[in-house]
């Protein structure tokens, strides 16, 4: 697990459509891990929260229009209230 991979993760979902609707699809908290996992990402909720706490409002805005765009927002654990969940 590292914060290098939570941050490579931000910037593909800020970069990537395809990949960012795909995380967005995902319903489940843990086959949303499961494919960010198999897509080459490891990190915990620490990890992203220590990422996520470094960006301004604007670069939050940057990544997705507010939310984390089509994708996720920042909410504790992984999904649904605790990690980051995909905002429809």
């Amino acid at each position: 697990m590292s914060i290098e991979s939570a941050k490579a993760f931000l910037e593909k979902i800020k970069a990537d459509e395809a990949f960012r609707k795909q995380v967005g699809e995902i319903s489940s908290q843990e086959e949303r891990m499961a494919f960010i996992e198999k897509a080459g990402f490891a990190f915990t909720k620490e990890e992203l929260d220590e990422v996520t706490g470094a960006l301004s409002d604007e670069d939050l805005d940057s990544v997705a229009g507010g939310g984390w765009g089509c994708g996720v927002t920042h909410e504790g654990e992984y999904g649904g209230g605790d990690g980051f969940s995909c905002a429809k």
